[in-house]
């Protein structure tokens, strides 16, 4: 009598399993699909498609007049003059690091900013401070370039001016490279700074206050809050930002690169990156060259997001991405 009554029970426990219905069947998710059709073919004129030729026009002698599909097929010769290229080298050298240099000292400077912003307990001035430091980043690069050049330009800058007043000569950065990779750090900060610490600063805004209010009490000091407290909690942002920035690694900003210095053929040494080396590939008609560049940059900006990510992954498996 017992087993029958616990097989009656087990059964009567036993959910009914409900059969999902197809969404091709579902009346009101396959009109729902139908809304996605102006994207999905937003998405392949204008993404897949331009990537399928970007895939093509490397590996061909790309003639604007023939077309992608009646150039002629070369195979690997536009990679072998993308190695074998005298400015390679150099390019290069510039890309990688300056893309390792500023994803180092642009999530500091942001962490420190967002931890000054998050000691300002006025709320006017907060928003005072914000308001000045964010304001850079809606302006246009060709009006940060009109800036810089009013502060280095060698005839009435602001910066000889500075220097004459202190009984000093003036001097032409332009025509000097070892300059140049001070200024680009320091436009590119101050440029970004605003929005880059805003992230880093509602992080520490969804702090729970009770965490400070608790180590106030053990006698925890404002530096000891921050070291024990605060930083800790935005190691998982700086982990998401690291994957991010590691694509860019060998991706630099045309905008910085390219209108701050001028197009300055004497700066080269120390501006010119592979977006700006492109660009000039571009420019005298060498579409294949310059796709060749664009696929190289695509694949090992890949490879360094999925590396990034297993190393994070490795370390600390729940602040990475996938």
């Amino acid at each position: 009598m017992d087993r029958k009554r616990k097989a009656e029970a087990g059964k009567k426990q036993r959910v009914p399993r409900v059969r999902k219905k197809s969404i091709w069947k579902d009346r009101s998710s396959f009109e729902l699909l139908l809304l996605c059709i102006p994207a999905l073919a937003a998405y392949i004129l204008f993404s897949y498609i331009p990537m399928a030729a970007a895939i093509a026009i490397p590996f061909k002698d790309y003639k604007f007049s023939k077309g992608i599909l009646g150039s002629d097929w070369v195979g690997l010769e536009n990679f072998k003059w993308m190695l074998t290229s005298t400015s390679m080298g150099r390019v290069l050298r510039n890309t990688v690091a300056y893309g390792a240099w500023f994803m180092i000292i642009g999530p500091v400077t942001n962490m420190v900013i967002a931890l000054l912003l998050f000691e300002v307990r006025s709320r006017k001035a907060l928003k005072t401070y914000q308001t000045i430091i964010t304001f850079p980043n809606f302006m246009s690069m060709v009006i940060v370039g009109y800036v810089a050049y009013a502060v280095l330009s060698p005839r009435g800058g602001l910066l000889n001016q500075v220097i004459g007043l202190f009984g000093g000569s003036g001097v032409d950065v332009y025509m000097e490279p070892g300059y140049w990779p001070f200024i680009l750090t320091i436009v590119n900060i101050w440029k970004g700074i605003g929005i880059g610490s805003m992230m880093y600063f509602a992080s520490l805004m969804g702090i729970d206050t009770a965490l400070y209010e608790a180590a106030e009490i053990d006698g925890a000091g404002r530096f000891q809050k921050m070291r024990y407290i605060s930083l800790p909690h935005l190691v998982p942002l700086v982990c998401i930002f690291t994957i991010l920035g590691a694509g860019s690694l060998i991706n630099g900003n045309f905008d910085l690169f390219y209108i701050i210095p001028r197009n300055s053929t004497i700066l080269y040494e120390s501006t010119d990156i592979l977006n700006t080396y492109v660009y000039r590939a571009l420019k005298n008609g060498t579409y294949s060259m310059g796709a060749t560049v664009g696929l190289v940059q695509s694949v090992v900006g890949m490879v360094l997001v999925v590396v990034t990510n297993l190393v994070v992954k490795k370390i600390s498996p729940e602040n990475s991405m996938f």
